[in-house]
């Protein structure tokens, strides 16, 4: 997969934030750093190994952001990984429309993803502006606001501006 990591970094932290300390997202789960999902995907002894940090010590004292980006580079790599396995078409996206894949992703998971059939197609078929008007057509278009906007946007012209 080719695209500027770096830009989806800066692009999930826009869209996520970056919180050091444990706090709880719209849902009401604990979640830290760019929304790191405490519940579901938590911090492996690797990641607490790494970051010199006992699995208290981050509910008390919280991370740095050096840690908060380590985690995302960790999240990143898995929903890429998963991304791969249920789109292989991605591969022929360009840099901006990974990155918005990539966005939803993170944001909503690949099972949530795969319900966006209709985008799917048009991506399939290089149709990029129905892609794009059936990523507004959703509820998590109503969720996330300007940041659907965004991405739509980007998926129909190729072009991010964040």
């Amino acid at each position: 997969m080719n695209y500027d990591r770096q830009a989806l970094i800066d692009q999930l932290i826009l869209h996520e934030g970056m919180e050091l300390k444990v706090y709880q997202d719209h849902l009401g789960i604990d979640t830290i750093g760019v929304g790191r999902n405490l519940q579901d995907r938590g911090i492996s002894d690797g990641e607490l190994s790494f970051m010199n940090k006992l699995r208290l010590e981050i509910y008390e004292i919280g991370i740095t952001e050096a840690n908060a980006c380590f985690l995302l580079g960790n999240d990143i790599d898995i929903v890429e990984e998963e991304l791969y396995d249920a789109h292989p078409c991605i591969d022929r996206l360009d840099d901006v429309r990974i990155r918005v894949v990539l966005d939803m992703a993170f944001n909503m998971g690949i099972p949530r993803l795969r319900k966006f059939k209709n985008m799917w197609a048009g991506i399939h078929d290089g149709d990029y502006v129905r892609a794009a008007l059936e990523m507004l057509d959703s509820r998590w278009a109503t969720q996330v606001g300007q940041r659907s906007v965004r991405l739509s946007d980007a998926m129909k012209t190729g072009v991010l501006i964040l």
